[in-house]
């Protein structure tokens, strides 16, 4: 019985599975993104009710329309490979939050925050298109959605994850808050190597399509680097080292200028 029972466990795994666009890798997805984007659309109201939006005029439309640029590239590259539904519910937002936090997010459905601590480190409008096209990127990949997902099969949780939300308001928040790392003290969301790797790639290629040049991001990120001295190794830590990514990123040159159209 007991084997059945785990057969049967295995087999809702498995079924629940989802591939990340341009990478391929297979991910999982008990938690639909149409989910995630509900809960994300009141925890974004509520992090714009809570904060203050910058009254710097020119920062805050550059924020809007180096966003809008991504966006359209993202419309543009999922319907070039006919995953246009997957970009289902997303109403897109981009705002500037004023904080000195060196800090940007994006939550699933395309609901964009740059904050300003972060201007600096981007310098140009280049330096914010390797920012936001990385953080679309993970919205893009349903990162959210995956950590979300094995959350619940970590906390011996099935359902979806709004069901949850009305047996166990707490619970499901928290899984929420955590699967989207809104709200933490982190430069950047907190996401593992294999999601931060696949965001840095799609990052790159969404930002070539927008017209901004991919070659210009190794550059933001030493910029980064040289913001975060005294992060831990990177055995150590759930993100690649600064010089592991931009290793990565400078490998995957190549194929971000081959979208690249000046």
């Amino acid at each position: 019985m007991l084997k059945r029972i785990l057969s049967a466990a295995t087999l809702s795994l498995l079924m629940a599975c989802a591939t990340v666009p341009i990478t391929g890798r297979r991910q999982l997805a008990l938690v639909p993104d149409s989910e995630m984007q509900t809960m994300a659309a009141t925890q974004y109201r509520e992090v714009l009710a809570t904060n203050r939006l910058s009254s710097n005029a020119a920062a805050t439309q550059q924020v809007k329309s180096v966003g809008q640029r991504i966006q359209r590239a993202v419309e543009q590259y999922m319907a070039q490979q006919n995953l246009s539904d997957q970009l289902e519910g997303y109403q897109w937002e981009f705002n500037l939050i004023e904080s000195k936090e060196v800090n940007a997010w994006c939550m699933p459905g395309g609901k964009v925050a740059v904050y300003t601590g972060i201007l600096p480190v981007m310098k140009d409008e280049a330096g914010m298109a390797v920012v936001m096209g990385h953080e679309v990127a993970h919205a893009i990949a349903k990162h959210s959605s995956e950590r979300a997902s094995q959350a619940m099969v970590a906390q011996g949780l099935g359902g979806s994850l709004q069901a949850l939300a009305g047996q166990n308001p707490s619970t499901a928040q928290n899984i929420f808050l955590g699967a989207v790392g809104v709200g933490t003290q982190l430069k950047m969301l907190s996401f593992g190597r294999n999601q931060e790797s696949e965001a840095d790639r799609l990052g790159l290629i969404f930002m070539a399509m927008a017209g901004y040049d991919p070659r210009t991001a190794p550059g933001f990120w030493e910029r980064m680097a040289a913001q975060s001295q005294g992060a831990p190794p990177e055995f150590l830590s759930t993100h690649p080292s600064d010089q592991t990514r931009i290793a990565d990123i400078n490998a995957r040159m190549p194929e971000a200028l081959s979208y690249y159209k000046k």
